[in-house]
């Protein structure tokens, strides 16, 4: 177990700690809504609900503002379309769904005001199946949420693939 910053990153769980220059009604927009989910991570339709489904839409050429190719190993992720079981719906303090299929665990976002207009994330992503779930989602979730401090802020995003190597490398380092 490594901690990096307010990250912890183990073979079974990972857990990032933001602090977001906005309340947390405007951040579970940024978790809830398709078109500002797109910005940061990944859009797609959702059931509001406790048992709905939120869909996923790979379409992480939209995540750099600038030329920024997709590596040959992402690639055939471009397009790809699934869904997630919402586990918790509690806007807009918490929310938690499966990840494939919960195979691969669960992710869930706690939001909590800071001040009067800042907000602490809290992202848990706990039951993975190993040391190779922690790097692929610790690279992940590391740099989705770099965009989405800079998309809070209204900052540009040069490069995400750029973010993504970052994030994968600490995630690998914290495994070894």
């Amino acid at each position: 177990m490594i901690m990096t910053g307010s990250d912890t990153i183990t073979a079974q769980e990972l857990r990032f700690e933001r602090l977001l220059d906005a309340p947390p009604e405007t951040v579970w927009g940024y978790l809830t809504d398709p078109e500002l989910r797109a910005m940061w991570f990944m859009g797609g339709e959702i059931e509001p609900q406790a048992g709905g489904k939120i869909y996923m839409t790979f379409d992480h050429d939209r995540l750099s503002d600038g030329d920024a190719p997709m590596p040959e190993k992402y690639a055939q992720n471009r397009g790809k379309k699934w869904f997630e079981t919402i586990t918790v719906w509690e806007p807009p303090r918490r929310l938690a769904y499966s990840w494939d299929n919960g195979d691969a665990g669960t992710v869930t976002f706690d939001l909590e005001p800071e001040g009067a207009d800042r907000t602490r994330l809290v992202l848990v992503h706990s039951g993975l199946r190993g040391p190779q779930d922690a790097k692929n989602f610790g690279g992940g979730w590391g740099s989705h949420l770099a965009v989405l401090v800079k998309r809070i802020r209204g900052e540009h995003v040069e490069n995400f693939w750029t973010l993504h190597a970052e994030a994968e490398a600490k995630a690998a380092a914290a495994l070894d």
